[in-house]
């Protein structure tokens, strides 16, 4: 039967519970989803938003890209709870580190790619986790970082700029009703970053809520990380998750 895909619809993938460790000896919980047949064509590291705002690894379109892009676009999805965060796969060890002991969150997962040669990695990161992006990003093997309404709070000019020159594609994505950092804005902050992409969203807000805003998002992802799978399918004919 063909279904539409929507909401919380779980696509077919290989999910696995997954624990990643820290230099600072934390334990972080989180979940490694892949492709059931194929082997991924590359890696979304997904960095969640702030968690004393709410953010967590099923944050709604880190929580829908682990459920569609396995089985629609052969991507794997790496989610996991940043130090003190909650949600139902459990609690991380440690407490919010305002954006600078996550540092060592950012190289636990990065470790875990390594180890387990998920190919292609890319950061995926919303809000909070766009500025854990760029700040600490350029220190790991990645292709290149996607942000999602990025508030460059946390990100300082000169890491910001660290990335111009860097082979790294760095792509923004800026709701134009957004709280923090609206398309004009960003395209001055970004400009020091001449290689960056900025991709302004016409009625896009910060939280992305709606599934039309959820499927602009993540054709945008695709668009990057794996062209070939576009447009992106919005619906299933095949047994569920």
């Amino acid at each position: 039967m063909t279904i539409e895909i929507k909401g919380g619809v779980e696509l077919p993938a290989q999910r696995e519970n997954i624990t990643l460790h820290t230099e600072d000896g934390l334990e972080l919980v989180g979940e490694l989803a892949t492709p059931t047949t194929r082997t991924p064509v590359a890696t979304l590291v997904t960095l969640h938003p702030l968690p004393t705002a709410g953010g967590f690894m099923d944050s709604h379109i880190l929580k829908k890209a682990a459920a569609r892009f396995p089985a629609i676009a052969d991507l794997a999805v790496l989610r996991f709870n940043t130090r003190g965060t909650t949600s139902l796969r459990g609690t991380s060890d440690g407490r919010f580190g305002d954006g600078i002991d996550e540092e060592a969150d950012v190289a636990a997962a990065m470790a875990f790619v390594g180890e387990r040669g998920l190919p292609n990695p890319w950061l995926l990161g919303w809000s909070f986790g766009t500025e854990l992006a760029m700040k600490y990003g350029r220190a790991h093997p990645v292709s290149g970082a996607i942000l999602l309404s990025p508030p460059l709070h946390r990100t300082t000019d000169a890491e910001l700029g660290a990335w111009a020159g860097d082979s790294r594609r760095l792509i923004a994505v800026i709701p134009e009703l957004d709280d923090y950092l609206r398309p004009a804005e960003a395209e001055e902050r970004f400009a020091v970053v001449p290689e960056a992409t900025v991709v302004p969203v016409e009625n896009g807000r910060h939280l992305w809520v709606g599934e039309k805003q959820t499927r602009r998002v993540l054709t945008e992802i695709l668009a990057v990380v794996n062209p070939e799978a576009l447009p992106l399918a919005v619906e299933w004919d095949g047994p569920l998750g």
